[in-house]
């Protein structure tokens, strides 16, 4: 199923794989069919075919890597040398 909502509070596209499927790191997912336009105001759910190619080894422990890394750059950090009396 795909939701997709073009609303004022929300502007999202979300996949949901039925039969169980699960999807890990590194994982693609494609949709098939044409796009879908939705008017603002409005949300949409449509049935549609999805084809999941999973991730080798290799590829799954770079994308866990550098996801880890990326959200360490999320982290600011600022040090301030405090005054010493």
């Amino acid at each position: 199923m795909v939701h997709v909502s073009h609303r004022f509070e929300e502007l999202s596209a979300h996949v949901e794989l039925l039969d169980g499927v699960e999807v890990g790191p590194g994982d693609s997912v494609l949709v098939h069919g044409a796009r879908i336009d939705v008017p603002f105001g409005e949300v949409r759910v449509e049935r549609r075919r999805a084809t999941v190619v999973h991730a080798g080894w290799l590829e799954r422990a770079w994308t866990r890597l550098t996801g880890d890394l990326d959200c360490l750059s999320l982290l600011e950090i600022e040090l301030n040398e405090g005054n010493a009396s």
